[in-house]
């Protein structure tokens, strides 16, 4: 299986801008064609960059351990019925209530990879929450490629309002103790930022994986620790890093950040060739101890 280290970094870059809008896909492999070399065209270079959910997986839907299902939730002032998917241990009927974590996807909606993240939460005890902002267009469509075409027709004023509901209604579960904390992955992370400096002390502890920053005037509304997971190599969210500290030292903000050496945006997503396993490894068991310091008492 490859990884990173298998690919020029030029070619990673391009890659990062075509996942976020910056070029469309023709663009991407029209400058991908010089990396083609040895019988490897643009399009198996773009394949073998793509996601493999199914080999990734690490929790199956069907895992006796956990009992996962969609729920609808009424979000009035964003796109009104929104849908996400719900996890939990499947002994957390008896068990008593347990804290709940709010999972944010990529700018692809609510994709396997991000229902796995859920499962993983729930093996680790905790009831999840993972939204699906593509809902209001149809919802996650099956193919990244048709995901990230549909995200950018979404309204993101509505959108965030749509996230501030999942808070609410994560928090009334009946299975959850009210004690909430949120992580979220690329566009995940920035909104795990701005729903810090919007739910006050209703956040118990926020992780936002290389997203981008919140308005820096707004950083003082935070009232949660935050736990700041960064890729070293990530030069358009690592930019805006130096302004945000700043701003959170000014205010008080209790925060830790982790730079992981040699590793590309997207490190934790172990469905492409960028994950990097010791990372995602260690970053993963750092959120953990993080969520049961801060969410679990």
């Amino acid at each position: 299986r490859k990884t990173a280290h298998d690919f020029d970094q030029e070619l990673l870059i391009l890659f990062d801008a075509y996942v976020h809008g910056a070029i469309d896909r023709r663009t991407f492999l029209d400058r991908a064609g010089k990396f083609a070399v040895g019988g490897v065209t643009a399009a198996m270079l773009l394949d073998q960059l793509s996601p493999k959910f199914l080999e990734a997986q690490q929790v199956p839907s069907d895992d006796v351990r956990i009992a996962a299902e969609y729920l609808e939730y009424d979000s009035p002032n964003g796109n009104g019925q929104m849908r996400g998917y719900f996890s939990a241990p499947a002994a957390a009927g008896g068990a008593g209530r347990l804290p709940g974590i709010l999972v944010i996807h990529e700018n692809r909606g609510l994709n396997p990879h991000i229902e796995d993240i859920a499962r993983r939460l729930a093996v680790d005890n905790f009831v999840a929450f993972a939204p699906d902002a593509l809902f209001p267009l149809g919802g996650y469509p099956g193919d990244e490629d048709r995901a990230r075409q549909l995200f950018p027709q979404l309204d993101q004023a509505k959108t965030r309002e749509d996230f501030v509901a999942a808070a609410g209604f994560l928090r009334g579960r009946p299975q959850c103790t009210g004690r909430i904390g949120a992580v979220g992955f690329c566009y995940g992370g920035g909104m795990v930022n701005y729903l810090a400096t919007r739910l006050g002390t209703d956040l118990s502890a926020g992780v936002p994986y290389y997203g981008s920053s919140p308005n820096v005037e707004d950083v003082a509304k935070i009232r949660c620790p935050l736990l700041i997971q960064s890729a070293e190599n990530d030069p358009r969210i690592n930019e805006s890093w130096p302004g945000y500290e700043q701003a959170l030292q000014a205010a008080g903000v209790s925060y830790q950040r982790h730079l992981y050496p040699g590793t590309q945006h997207g490190f934790n997503n172990d469905t492409t060739p960028r994950y990097d396993a010791a990372a995602a490894k260690l970053s993963w068991e750092r959120t953990i101890a993080f969520f049961n310091q801060h969410v679990r008492r």
